[in-house]
């Protein structure tokens, strides 16, 4: 790719919470009224995209579910922010939650300053504050803990031994994203370097979203309590006393029907040779 030298376009990197249509941000909305490209993330809702971007305007689903083998590389979602953008459109990148939390935007950022285009990063509600809050689950409540982290263990390399031991006796809420399949893993982790048996642990599958479900149990239960479940995604591992107050303030109740809130993926934008066009436009109906 080469550098742009004379550009009117404009990137904004927009987060569109973790679900729940109603947590998106009034910035990012006036944003999505406005654009003429929407680059969407499959952790969108699609009322988002149904209620606020405008007709005219066209929407490319660039959608990554690696464990699925399906997912738009990295490498075409740059190259299509300098595309659009260097033909003078407004382009929203929409993802899942906030942009900053265990995304692909440095990547993005990166991109859009080597070329020189402009940007703005309207921030969102991030999958951590959304699925505590609607899981009845303040995350730094008083005598339960005094901070919080936010981690992943989406392979075992992540966390180093020194780490693990570090983390099994920190008085800290851990919440770790995309790390319901390496949650044996976790557990283990955890127990093996001193963590007490008896912590809590949850499981926030499809946080804020009609599908919400709670799955809830101690350090020393969960290889049998979880043994035989496979979590839909998106879900969000929760470490920590504060998990023992879901029970008391839990608010919010998903349907008793496991379903998919996001579509897994089928198919993705491979490349930009115009040849694959079938998930470019979102339904409208």
């Amino acid at each position: 790719m080469k550098t742009l030298q004379h550009h009117t376009g404009k990137v904004i990197l927009a987060g569109a919470g973790p679900g729940d249509p109603d947590l998106v941000t009034i910035k990012t909305v006036r944003w999505l009224e406005q654009a003429d490209v929407v680059l969407a993330d499959r952790l969108v809702s699609k009322v988002i995209l149904q209620r606020y971007v405008r007709p005219q305007a066209e929407i490319i689903h660039v959608g990554k579910q690696c464990r699925r083998g399906v997912s738009t590389p990295q490498q075409t979602i740059n190259e299509l922010l300098v595309q659009y953008a260097s033909q003078g459109k407004l382009v929203v990148r929409l993802k899942g939650g906030d942009v900053s939390f265990f995304s692909n935007v440095l990547d993005e950022l990166e991109t859009l300053v080597q070329h020189q285009i402009p940007y703005e990063i309207a921030p969102g509600v991030t999958a951590a504050s959304g699925a505590a809050a609607y899981a009845g689950i303040p995350l730094t409540a008083r005598d339960h803990a005094t901070g919080v982290r936010f981690l992943t263990l989406y392979q075992s390399s992540i966390i180093s031994e020194a780490q693990w031991k570090e983390l099994a006796t920190s008085d800290d809420t851990l919440v770790f994203y995309m790390s319901s399949e390496t949650l044996l893993l976790l557990v283990n982790g955890l127990l093996k370097n001193g963590a007490s048996p008896e912590l809590p642990i949850a499981v926030i599958e499809q946080a804020t979203t009609t599908y919400q479900q709670v799955f809830a149990s101690t350090l020393s239960k969960a290889a049998k309590d979880f043994a035989e479940k496979e979590f839909l995604s998106p879900s969000l591992v929760i470490v920590g006393k504060v998990v023992s107050l879901h029970t008391k303030t839990a608010w919010f109740k998903g349907s008793d029907l496991r379903h998919h809130y996001f579509k897994p993926l089928t198919s993705t934008i491979k490349s930009l040779n115009g040849n694959e066009r079938s998930n470019r436009q979102v339904d409208r109906a």
